[in-house]
């Protein structure tokens, strides 16, 4: 956007202080530049120049050469599905054919998943330009975000890997290596000579054994002819020079490399159907949210109930949904009642009550009851489809292992290959061997040069975590917070609606000087019943439950910090902390507590140990706050009528909850709150956490953050995604409570815990500590093995199909079965907490 001599550049990605930096620094190279202000909060940078010496296209590239993207009001983001792409080298081939379509401005391929998201240039390129680019690079294209495509995914599934055209393929050159192995081992007799090519004599083996390269290397060739074209180092483009480098060999130098080759063939095709394999069962896991939605919906229309796809509902329909079906949509019970499931959603072991009024979340299920819902959410825009869409773009925030892995395994190939050249050329010189036997060692050790399963071992583990995550109501925004998680010492809580459930109720009422429980109530509901506090919404509440009506009104007034002051039937009458009392010139320290017909109440026998008499400064009010109450006393300016005891009821969890944290490695665990520090110290006590800090605001809890950031190696900082956002944000990872339906919660939030669960927080810490280990498992198998096998090449200890089936598929089924794992762990069941747990 161009104002004269501002301009206003929408930069996304711009997302933190460094990469603010580096764009302004860029910016400044140009002359001209008159002040430069990044907002990082917005992703906009806005420039004031001088046009005489620079323009806003000049200032764009320049922001473009810092690595950031301008989005431009023209640019359009679609999603590809493209299953064939499984591995870093299939999506590395289609990244070099995107790098050559004009209007590409960026892509992200996730082969864990097979889709591709690009951002392009609609009125420089269109879909289908990038739909032949993928194609171009040898891949289908069968779904876009606009649109089907013809193919579909059903050679894709578990149950039909195994018999598709590239299976059966694989399967008859298996056939001719069997065949061939016969003739070449066992009828040596009938293994006559048939044929003469360029001075070579070719028997029956060795054509049974050009039959399976034929038959099962035509893939491998296609994609390495793909691989060559996008000058892509990969494992299609080693495995077509290891098999044309065979056969050259045995044609030019009569080294009869033919079994090598048909062995490299077929095994290497088994290897790829077992990759494919391994593969779905991660993408399985994603597909199974996506599987949580209905396709239809029934709508009640003119009268009429009728069956459409879900999207062609609009918001405002009214749909109906019937005892065990699914709910299509986001929305609002208009009608019936019911228990809805809403496991897929938020994890909670146990349906949840609907009624008239109550949101509801698509993909949920309806158990039992009739219910009309109305939606308040496009198919596109409901809670699940953002739980779907975080969860594919969760890959795109890479952890600090994965960049290192992508850092090495640019290095790892063309040394590989080196040796590989090395140690051709040297084996026979060195090691005396033949030079045949020099070549299959070379062969064998371009076989282990692609470096598939070191840099797949993170994204799957990755995948698989978060997944299985969101499976059980926790949302994890991307892979470095799920990484960030499982390295936190110190766990830090904010009390209301994290530790306690951010209800406040009364929980005991103390008539004094003569007056019933049922004047004090009357007394505090005329008080309060225009307060928009908390408080005196929980005495108001109390007072309608207890069935006391209210007084006329008037004069009312809300004194700051101290509590309320109002004129009730023409009375003066006051509500507030004993403070304000105090200041009217009562005596705290002594007040009669009203008696029962000459017996104290028993709330007053168990505050007072003199008979009907009460000291509030030293006895009561003390002993109230440090059972986690807060005390509003309620008079006019002669006479203390009563105490009202209100408190926030602790989670059932709660205590549970810190206590597994501890036994799971949690070093330290801290509460912040505003409340004052009797109250917080029960709150603390009750629930166990090793410190707490109260009466802190905002920004001193920001500031407490900070201190256990410097103190520790990771904090986590749990609140309700929306009151806490400055603590959450300065923590390492911050985590939401109760973010089902919030968009708020879902968008700020690094971690959600889509139901006000507190059980959910051990799960994933210990998720996100399992998942470290995964792959730091995977990372070091896989390298190990790849390692110890390529040592042992140029010895002879390492046979070119034990490099085909333990280097290369071996290890990447290998590090997907281990990332599977992950998908074991579950919550602990809520139901057997609270029964551990004892209750207030």
């Amino acid at each position: 956007m161009d104002r004269g001599d501002v301009a206003q550049f929408s930069v996304p990605e711009m997302d933190c202080p460094s990469c603010a930096g580096k764009v302004e620094n860029s910016v400044r190279k140009l002359d001209g530049i008159n002040g430069v202000d990044p907002a990082v909060t917005t992703g906009t940078l806005t420039v004031s120049y001088d046009p005489e010496q620079t323009t806003p296209a000049s200032i764009s590239d320049r922001i473009e050469k810092a690595g950031y993207r301008v989005e431009d009001d023209g640019e359009i983001t679609a999603k590809f599905t493209v299953p064939e792409m499984d591995c870093p080298s299939c999506a590395g081939k289609i990244e070099n054919a995107l790098d050559r379509v004009d209007g590409v401005s960026t892509y992200a391929t996730q082969p864990t998943t097979g889709k591709v998201t690009i951002t392009y240039d609609e009125s420089a390129t269109s879909e289908s330009d990038i739909v032949a680019a993928i194609e171009s690079a040898g891949y289908e294209v069968t779904d876009t975000t606009t649109g089907r495509r013809s193919g579909s995914r059903s050679e894709d599934s578990e149950e039909s890997i195994w018999t598709s055209t590239r299976a059966i393929k694989t399967w008859i050159s298996g056939g001719f290596v069997a065949l061939g192995l016969l003739f070449e081992f066992f009828l040596v007799g009938q293994n006559a000579e048939v044929a003469t090519v360029v001075s070579r004599e070719l028997f029956v083996a060795d054509v049974l054994f050009l039959v399976a390269i034929a038959v099962g290397g035509q893939e491998i060739l296609r994609n390495g002819y793909y691989s060559a074209r996008n000058l892509n180092l990969d494992i299609d483009f080693l495995m077509s020079v290891a098999i044309v480098g065979a056969l050259v060999a045995s044609l030019a130098f009569g080294e009869a490399l033919y079994f090598e080759a048909a062995t490299l063939a077929f095994l290497f095709s088994v290897a790829e159907l077992l990759e494919r394999y391994s593969m779905d069962r991660a993408r399985n896991s994603l597909q199974e949210l996506m599987d949580l939605s209905p396709d239809e919906a029934t709508v009640k229309r003119d009268g009429e109930e009728v069956t459409v796809p879900v999207d062609d509902v609009v918001v405002g329909d009214v749909v109906v949904v019937k005892p065990g079906e699914k709910i299509p949509m986001d929305g609002e019970v208009t009608d019936g009642e019911s228990a809805v499931n809403q496991a897929p959603i938020t994890g909670e072991s146990v349906p949840v009550d609907k009624t008239t009024g109550d949101e509801v979340y698509a993909g949920t299920i309806n158990e039992e009851g009739y219910l009309e819902i109305q939606v308040t959410s496009e198919a596109s825009d409901n809670t699940l489809s953002r739980i779907v869409e975080m969860v594919e773009d969760a890959q795109s925030n890479k952890t600090e292992r994965e960049q290192f892995v992508e850092r090495f395994s640019a290095y790892y190939t063309p040394v590989v290959v080196g040796i590989a050249i090395l140690v051709t050329l040297g084996s026979p010189y060195v090691l005396g061997t033949s030079w045949s036997t020099a070549v299959v060692y070379g062969l064998t050790l371009l076989v282990l040069a692609c470096p598939c399963a070191f840099v797949i071992s993170t994204p799957v583990s990755v995948v698989s975590g978060i997944t299985s995550a969101a499976k059980n109501g926790v949302l994890i925004k991307g892979g470095n917070h799920l990484e960030a998680m499982g390295a936190v010492d110190v766990v830090a809580f904010d009390k209301t609606g994290t530790l306690t459930k951010g209800e406040l109720a009364v929980t005991d009422v103390v008539p004094l000087n003569g007056n019933s429980e049922e004047d004090v109530l009357n007394c505090a509901r005329g008080l309060e019943q225009r307060s928009e506090h908390p408080i005196g919404e929980a005495i108001v509440a109390e007072a309608t439950d207890a069935g006391v009506e209210g007084r006329e009104i008037d004069e009312f007034e809300s004194i700051t910090g101290k509590g309320v002051r109002a004129t009730l039937d023409g009375k003066p009458h006051f509500a507030g902390k004993p403070g304000l009392f105090e200041e009217l010139g009562f005596d705290l320290s002594h007040v009669h507590a009203t008696t029962d017909g000459g017996v104290v109440t028993q709330t007053a026998r168990q505050l007072c140990d003199r008979h009907n008499c009460l000291d509030l400064l030293e006895d009561a009010v003390p002993k109230l706050q440090s059972e986690g109450k807060t005390v509003i006393l309620v008079g006019t300016e002669d006479e203390l009528e009563g105490i009202i005891a209100v408190a926030d009821e602790i989670r059932p969890q709660a205590k549970r909850t810190i206590a597994r944290l501890k036994d799971l490695g949690v070093k330290h665990t801290v509460m912040l709150t505003g409340d004052n520090e009797r109250t917080a110290q029960a709150i603390a006590k009750q629930v166990g956490v090793d410190e707490f800090r109260a009466e802190l605001l905002p920004d001193e809890k920001v500031s407490a953050i900070d201190e256990f950031v410097e103190e520790y190696d990771g904090v986590a900082m749990v609140g309700d995604g929306i009151n806490d956002a400055p603590a959450l944000a300065t923590a390492t990872v911050g985590v939401a409570m109760g973010a089902a339906g919030t968009d708020t919660a879902l968008e700020t939030a690094d971690i959600a815990l889509m139901a006000d669960d507190l059980s959910k927080l051990p799960y994933l810490y210990e998720l996100a500590n399992d998942a470290n280990s995964v792959i730091r498992q995977n990372i070091w198998a896989s390298l190990g093995v790849k390692a110890a096998l390529a040592i042992g090449v140029p010895f002879g200890l390492v046979p070119i199909w034990l490099a085909v089936l333990a280097g290369d598929a071996g290890m990447t089924v290998g590090v997907t079965g281990n990332a599977m794992r992950l998908s074991r762990i579950r919550p602990e069941n809520t139901d057997e907490q609270l029964a551990e747990t004892p209750q207030r």
